[in-house]
């Protein structure tokens, strides 16, 4: 299965909103945790929750667009597993792999982004300017690597 982001897009990869943040996920979960509305933030798991945002996010009207989870339950079963036949990992969309990793939607700017969506993740492949940016429905907050 090929799951592939063409370039030049201006489209990042929109993170799950997560209402209740769960206990103990597999590590390298990420979501937008929406459990305040105007204190969302991206986070992920590397045995316990790490922020991501750095400051919270109002997606107060984007929630509102979100069915609830009495609306619409989730299914256990409901997955999808890229790179492998099965695993251990609960997740919606699962990548799986011990000598691949994930390419994120490559941007020039994410200004060039019209509407993001809260929970967006991009990699912005700017001269100068690399890095990892994450929308948390209000602000952009980015990650430029170091150099070793």
């Amino acid at each position: 299965m090929l799951l592939e982001f063409a370039a030049g897009q201006n489209k990042g990869m929109v993170l799950p909103y997560v209402r209740t943040m769960p206990s103990a996920p597999a590590e390298g979960t990420v979501v937008l945790d929406a459990t305040s509305a105007t204190g969302a933030r991206v986070k992920y798991y590397n045995g316990s929750w790490i922020d991501l945002s750095g400051q919270d996010g109002n997606i107060t009207s984007a929630l509102s667009s979100q069915p609830t989870p009495l609306q619409a339950p989730e299914l256990a079963e409901a997955k999808a597993i890229i790179g492998s036949a099965t695993t251990s990992a609960d997740g919606v969309l699962v990548l799986e792999s011990s000598t691949k990793a994930m390419v994120l939607p490559s941007v020039e700017d994410v200004q060039n982004i019209v509407n993001p969506a809260p929970g967006m993740i991009v990699y912005v492949n700017k001269s100068g300017s690399k890095r990892l940016a994450v929308f948390n429905g209000t602000v952009w907050s980015f990650w430029k690597a170091t150099p070793n």
